[in-house]
């Protein structure tokens, strides 16, 4: 049966945001409903230039299957970044709906 799903994403760990979002693919591809939010230092996953992970690629297969990452807007504030084409901007009231939607939720 499929669940809804939330991934968080807390720092920039190049093998653990790769892990998370190879998750995240996979539950994806079990017909689950996933959603990724990165808070706190994740959101510098965007940064991350990794020739090891392809961190990018997994991000567009999640993207490509018609799923959103979101981005905390105060923490991207705080470290001067913008809206990119990976991930939405959002806030602790958009995270606070998807935690109270969610079947499970799994933080790396």
């Amino acid at each position: 049966m499929p669940m809804k799903l939330l991934v968080i994403i807390t720092q920039p760990n190049p093998e653990q945001v790769f892990t998370a979002l190879r998750f995240a693919n996979f539950a994806k591809s079990q017909n689950d409903e996933v959603t990724v939010f990165l808070t706190a230092e994740g959101v510098e996953t965007v940064r991350i230039d990794n020739t090891e992970f392809d961190i990018e690629g997994q991000a567009e297969t999640f993207i490509s299957q018609g799923c959103k990452i979101y981005s905390c807007g105060t923490c991207m504030e705080f470290r001067r970044m913008t809206e990119n084409n990976l991930c939405t901007k959002s806030n602790m009231k958009k995270l606070y709906e998807l935690v109270a939607e969610s079947d499970k939720i799994v933080t790396f």
